[in-house]
């Protein structure tokens, strides 16, 4: 069991108020964490923190910023292991997935490093004559970060690692399912030199989550917001945002569409969509949801799936039989189960069934989904992929773009022009052509449109998410003034 405190200022503190609060084993449900659970007095006192170590961090030259935060990096590869460990035993994910979090997340400090050298400004045309104007780019103060817990070594480190970069300093709130796995990333920040207070990270109770969440974003040192998640919290996370003109930038819910063309290479598409629906459960804001397939090609393409889908096996992640691990709580799975018995009842039919066991979900094809059921259009956010059939490429996309959703698509297909032309009329922020709608890399422009959210992660593209654009003129001969 992993017994944690919160960083903030620099040291390992318990809640003012001697509160914690456990983290079970979805699977065996043992504790794998007792986390600390921050009161209102912990979430001012880490803002606090975080305000106090901003002029210093902010003046740092950016190659020494770079230094730090490339040696963070290091750290995090060399910890590895350690974020397995505990990644596994807090929400049951297999032990590769933490593998890919770690080193996603490690380039992702190195992507950010890479940046502190590319936050600039320019020289404006000025009509006022010996003036010099400046558009110039500057750090906003303390940045608070929201993260959840399905990819969370990605994403608590994306929610910090460019806010960094541009001089900000940050807390980062951590996911009531993943307190340990949250703590180590500032763990490895803290012990890289950044200096005590320039990264700070609160844990709280799950009964606390909506007041800390709003105390955090009240406080006036709190200058930008970030959260992944839901899109029905994002959604409250805008409005409270919105209460303090605070900017924030938001990556939520996903129904991913995959387009399968008539003129597809099926076993590509059958393992682009299979990972893509089931890797982790099905528990990515870009898993696909949804496969949109030619009638012409149907029958033989959700043979292929099913046969594909029943050899994934999913059980302990710590099972040598296992290649999926489970879902993160039995909630979830009744959730999911619910949505299926739904479209099930409404004439949906399942070639890979419905079995599920605690918090373990076996993979679900449901075909001929229609949209009088539920799991036409909610998130199921499980380890399920719906099949429609199409006639013909406009009807696939008018289908794609018949959902909230924006986040991630694909189009498989063997005429790339053709569907880089569909591409370009699917509304999302994200599209991949004869690839899978899971993927990610640190200094790809990374965030969804309609209800996906909006802003961009991912380097370059955040960099005017996490600075303050200022006008600066230099009047450089005597001006003349009509009055």
């Amino acid at each position: 069991m992993n017994d944690i405190n919160m960083l903030i200022g620099g040291k390992q503190l318990q809640a003012a108020d001697g509160a914690s609060f456990e983290r079970r084993n979805p699977v065996t449900g043992e504790v794998a964490t007792r986390a600390q659970a921050a009161s209102a007095a912990d979430a001012d006192a880490a803002v606090a923190a975080a305000h106090a170590a901003f002029p210093a961090w902010a003046a740092l030259a950016p190659t020494e910023r770079r230094k730090r935060l490339l040696k963070a990096a290091n750290l995090m590869d060399a910890r590895t292991a350690d974020f397995i460990a505990a990644g596994v035993a807090e929400t049951g994910a297999m032990p590769n997935w933490y593998g890919f979090n770690v080193m996603l997340a490690a380039n992702m400090l190195r992507e950010a490093a890479s940046m502190t050298t590319q936050i600039d400004g320019s020289v404006i045309p000025s009509d006022v004559p010996g003036n010099l104007a400046l558009a110039v780019r500057q750090p906003c103060g303390v940045v608070l970060g929201i993260a959840p817990w399905n990819a969370p070594v990605i994403l608590g480190t994306r929610a910090v690692a460019m806010p960094l970069a541009c001089g900000n300093t940050v807390v980062l709130k951590a996911s009531e399912q993943c307190p340990a796995v949250h703590m180590m990333i500032g763990d490895v920040l803290q012990e890289a030199g950044l200096g005590d207070g320039v990264v700070n990270v609160v844990t709280n109770a799950p009964k606390d989550a909506a007041a800390i969440v709003e105390r955090l974003i009240a406080h006036p040192h709190v200058r930008r917001v970030n959260f992944t998640g839901s899109t029905h919290v994002g959604r409250i996370i805008a409005k409270l945002a919105a209460q303090h003109l605070k900017p924030v930038l938001l990556e939520l819910g996903g129904k991913a569409p995959v387009l399968v063309l008539d003129d597809a290479d099926l076993d590509a598409a059958v393992n682009g969509i299979a990972f893509g629906a089931f890797f982790n459960q099905g528990q990515i804001c870009m898993s696909t949801e949804r496969v949109i397939v030619d009638r012409k090609i149907a029958d033989a393409f959700i043979d292929k799936l099913t046969t594909k889908a029943r050899s994934l096996i999913a059980g302990n992640p710590l099972d040598a039989g296992s290649v999926l691990g489970a879902m993160i709580d039995v909630s979830a799975v009744d959730r999911v189960a619910a949505l299926i018995a739904d479209a099930s009842e409404k004439g949906a039919q399942l070639p890979a069934g419905c079995r599920h066991e605690g918090a373990i979900m076996q993979p679900v094809i449901v075909d001929g989904i229609t949209p009088e059921m539920r799991l036409y259009r909610e998130e199921s956010f499980g380890p399920v992929v719906t099949v429609q059939r199409v006639d013909g490429d406009n009807e696939a996309v008018r289908v794609a773009n018949d959902s909230e959703f924006g986040l991630s698509s694909a189009i498989f297909s063997r005429d790339v022009s053709r569907a880089l032309a569909l591409a370009r009329r699917i509304e999302s922020g994200i599209c991949h052509i004869n690839g899978p709608t899971v993927h990610d890399e640190a200094q790809m422009p990374f965030g969804g449109v309609k209800s996906s959210g909006y802003g961009r992660f991912g380097s370059k593209a955040s960099i005017a998410e996490f600075t303050d654009l200022r006008w600066i003129t230099i009047q450089n001969e005597a001006r003349h003034y009509p009055v």
